[in-house]
């Protein structure tokens, strides 16, 4: 499954009718009533788009300070699967492609809201940690099961995915990554560890020694070693991921069902419930709780890099 994308070698294969802005429509018309009516994703961390001829929604994240799930950006997310599930369920028109993305450059997403984290440990908030927490692994849940609907999920990477960026990356069913990305879960270098997801995900994917090793090294893997790993699926050069999705799509398209079938089916064989998650955020929140005042200075000094990142 595993393939490698450039626009060089692409050729004729990748369709594209019409400019980009033409494919790709602002979901301020309604999929049911193709007419301007109501704006269904009025979303103020994420830009919605329905591409109608391949029956895809396109999603960019679009953060509006430092590129991690702020808890602003956490809402957007509820409600962006909540209309998902409103507009696509039933006899509404099909979808069979969702696709996360960033908007924000050379990042993915950086994961977890830092400053927020240190707020609360200095607080002793262990209530806080664990809505927060649970908010992020409800979102990974749903996404996981697809908002059980009958889709097939892309996370497209074009830059860094760290941390809970990382975890979220991993909740998709195929992962389409640009050359130059860096992927890693950096938490043991402040003493605490990846709490939302990638425990649970990992283990399944590559074995729970090998997902062990990668928590416990904090060092950050290429796109090409992930690709080696099976974690990436679609290798795209630098700027051609967009058209890696595409081609994917393109290639893919008629076979949906059965990638779907594949993905659903993996799912029930080894499957990964919401309770098993919100037992490994409690974990966490109790981690977080005994961090030291060194391991605090390093969290803040990774927020005040993320803050001059957002500044640039």
């Amino acid at each position: 499954m595993n393939q490698y994308f450039s626009l060089k070698s692409a050729g004729d294969a990748v369709p594209t009718p019409g400019s980009p802005e033409e494919r790709l429509q602002p979901l301020a018309v309604s999929p049911k009533s193709l007419s301007p009516g109501s704006r269904l994703f009025d979303l103020g961390q994420l830009d919605v788009r329905w591409e109608g001829a391949s029956e895809t929604l396109w999603t960019w994240m679009t953060p509006v300070d430092r590129p991690n799930f702020n808890p602003a950006m956490l809402r957007d997310f509820q409600r962006w699967q909540t209309e998902i599930q409103r507009e696509f369920s039933g006899t509404a028109p099909g979808i069979k492609y969702l696709v996360l993305g960033s908007r924000f450059p050379g990042v993915f997403n950086l994961g977890g809201d830092l400053d927020l984290f240190a707020g609360f440990i200095t607080r002793g908030d262990r209530a806080g940690l664990v809505k927060y927490g649970r908010d992020c692994v409800a979102i990974l849940h749903n996404n996981m099961r697809a908002l059980d609907l009958p889709l097939v999920t892309i996370a497209l990477v074009q830059g860094d995915a760290l941390g809970g960026g990382f975890e979220a990356m991993l909740s998709f069913n195929v992962i389409v990554a640009e050359k130059g990305a860096k992927f890693g879960l950096p938490e043991i270098a402040f003493g605490l560890f990846p709490g939302m997801g990638a425990h649970c995900l990992l283990a399944r994917k590559l074995g729970l020694a090998r997902a062990e090793q990668m928590m416990l090294s904090s060092r950050l893997y290429t796109a090409e070693e992930m690709h080696e790993m099976g974690l990436v699926h679609v290798l795209a050069d630098p700027g051609c991921g967009e058209e890696a999705v595409r081609a994917y799509i393109a290639k893919h398209g008629r076979k949906q069902s059965g990638h779907r079938g594949i993905y659903q089916s993996s799912a029930l064989v080894d499957p990964i419930t919401l309770d098993e998650l919100q037992a490994v955020v409690d974990v966490w929140a109790d981690a977080a709780l005994t961090l030291s005042p060194s391991d605090l200075k390093m969290m803040k000094r990774l927020v005040g890099a993320q803050t001059r990142l957002a500044s640039v």
